[in-house]
């Protein structure tokens, strides 16, 4: 289905029923089915709610607008417009920069924040060479096959899902793949991000190539002292698509939790020990 939101058609993927939803949020060269082996094994518990970045898959590209609150305010229109009453918002990567953003706002009905491989708040130093080669990385076939197989993956990836990750990055507009690596991944969000106050876990690849695990432990805990990290053997910056099973494994834990704290804070006799109960 499209959305209006902030502006901008957004393309969002819907599956599952529950109170509760999943918002997911993709990364820099993927679309909203980067999750579908991530929501398959979540739909029969959540309702599943998947948008397109403006500029990325099916949704539209405009000229410019592609900051981290650009992206953020499409998001929080796309949940607006839903009528989303309580969710978690589940970001990869870029994604998980504009979830940091959107978290850090404190909307109502925010109920928990996954953060998957997330770009940090910080901004990522990279020389001239690098933001070079990166703004390339999606150029033809062979350079997304390269940065597939070498920074990443470190597990292979099915046919299916290699080709998906191929057509996604290719299919992206110019201004979209220059916007990353020239203006979002340069801003500092680190002050806002400290206003985060929702349950956060943080789920980190091992062999991550992108947001290191010990990048992540420097830049990004210190600023959310009460998230949690959970990190996956063998796993890469792809971690949706190299491990989508254990991926929605952590998820489903992390919000089964918070619905167990929920269903207590509604019912206070719950919290009450047996002795004390009448």
């Amino acid at each position: 289905m499209e959305i209006r939101s902030n502006g901008t058609q957004i393309h969002v993927t819907q599956r599952g029923t529950g109170e509760l939803a999943l918002v997911f949020l993709h990364y820099y060269g993927g679309s909203s089915r980067t999750w579908d082996g991530v929501a398959s094994e979540l739909s029969d518990r959540y309702r599943i709610v998947a948008t397109d970045h403006r500029g990325w898959g099916d949704s539209e590209a405009p000229a410019d607008g592609y900051r981290i609150a650009d992206l953020a305010g499409d998001a929080e229109g796309v949940v607006e417009t839903l009528g989303l009453q309580r969710y978690v918002l589940v970001g990869h990567s870029m994604g998980g920069k504009v979830a940091q953003l959107i978290a850090s706002r404190r909307p109502s009905g925010l109920e928990g924040l996954v953060l998957v491989a997330p770009s940090p708040p910080s901004p990522m130093l990279l020389s001239d060479e690098q933001r070079a080669t990166l703004t390339g990385a999606y150029q033809s076939r062979e350079s997304v096959e390269f940065v597939i197989d070498h920074v990443l993956t470190a597990k292979p990836l099915d046919a299916a899902r290699r080709e998906q990750v191929i057509e996604d990055s290719l299919k992206a507009a110019p201004q979209a793949k220059a916007a990353w690596p020239n203006v979002a991944m340069r801003e500092d969000i680190t002050a806002a991000v400290a206003s985060i106050d929702a349950p956060t876990i943080v789920i980190s690849g091992e062999l991550d190539q992108v947001d290191r695990v010990e990048t992540l432990q420097a830049e990004l805990l210190p600023r959310i002292p009460h998230a949690a990290m959970h990190i996956l053997p063998g796993t890469g910056h792809l971690s949706p698509l190299e491990a989508p099973v254990e991926v929605a494994r952590v998820i489903a834990r992390f919000v089964a939790a918070i619905e167990d704290k929920s269903a207590v804070s509604a019912c206070p006799s719950l919290s009450r020990s047996p002795s004390t109960r009448r």
